[in-house]
């Protein structure tokens, strides 16, 4: 008989109304995998945006599609060749494949052993969940720009959960660190080591006044801010989108976060040093899958959005 599980899961582009809970056959673990039991799953723009139809001309997608790249859980079964882990291992994944069908918005995901890394061992499940996407974003794009110690950074987003990885990882780099929100996460910027600026007319105007010499690195994390980014960079500086790919027009890079189990692995060990927080926002039920992506939709939430799996 063929072992089944839970999954949210649609079979039609649209918008979070296309998800529902359905029964799904358990995922084929291949060579160099390993079969993680899901405790929590990360909501990221990524999923609603491939949802939508937005990346089908990048991504190969296969219906019914699991939504989800992030997760943490326990490993319950290896493939062939994977001496890194074992059943029983505790893991973190940023589970991104070649194609999109099998996600994290499941009781079980397969996942590659490039994709992960040991869970860290302070953390409770939906934080951990909500570290892979979202951290490896930040670090990869500061590290890009070649971030370090003397430094001014503008991160653009920093209530969101890629925008507060990149505060405290730039900060964690010697740098100093301006970050856009809204006024009301102006605290929450504070607590993670920036200088809070707000959203709106005069942007470029109140960074320059904390920076009149212009800023060395910018890290946009919300797109459409390019403007702004010319504006106060310094004549030497660098910068980078995740969200934007016209900075390319402007001398700067956009990028794509690759999986990679060494970054993810520093990036945990940085959590267990005290050096990295991840904030969660709020919680939803697997069956609630639709009401966490509208929710990430919303984007009003200052941290991450998670779904809770499995106990």
């Amino acid at each position: 008989m063929t072992r089944t599980m839970h999954a949210a899961t649609y079979s039609t582009f649209g918008g979070p109304g296309v998800l529902s809970l359905t029964e799904q056959p358990l995922p084929k673990v291949a060579p160099g995998e390993v079969l993680v039991r899901v405790r929590s799953a990360a909501v990221n723009p990524v999923d609603w945006k491939i949802m939508a139809g937005g990346l089908d001309g990048m991504l190969e997608s296969t219906f019914p599609i699991i939504p989800g790249w992030d997760m943490a859980g326990v490993v319950e079964a290896v493939g062939i060749d994977v001496p890194e882990y074992a059943p029983g291992d505790e893991v973190i994944g940023y589970v991104r494949k070649d194609f999109v069908h099998g996600g994290t918005y499941a009781e079980f995901v397969s996942a590659p052993v490039r994709t992960l890394a040991r869970k860290p061992s302070g953390m409770d499940w939906d934080a951990a969940a909500g570290l892979p996407l979202a951290g490896l974003t930040a670090y990869q794009v500061l590290n890009r720009l070649g971030t370090g110690p003397g430094m001014t950074v503008l991160v653009h987003g920093g209530a969101g959960g890629v925008g507060q990885a990149g505060i405290q990882l730039a900060r964690h780099a010697g740098a100093r660190v301006i970050a856009t929100a809204s006024e009301h996460n102006h605290d929450l910027l504070r607590s993670l080591g920036a200088e809070p600026v707000s959203y709106g007319d005069g942007l470029a105007d109140r960074v320059r006044a904390l920076a009149p010499a212009g800023v060395d690195v910018v890290a946009d994390f919300v797109g459409g801010v390019l403007d702004v980014t010319t504006a106060v960079l310094a004549e030497d500086g660098r910068h980078a989108s995740v969200a934007d790919r016209n900075v390319v027009q402007a001398g700067g890079q956009w990028m794509w976060v690759r999986p990679d189990a060494d970054d993810l692995d520093h990036l945990a060990e940085l959590v267990d040093a005290g050096d990295l927080v991840v904030n969660v926002a709020r919680t939803f039920d697997l069956a609630d899958a639709a009401a966490a992506v509208a929710a990430s939709i919303e984007g009003h939430t200052a941290g991450k959005i998670t779904i809770e799996v499995s106990s």
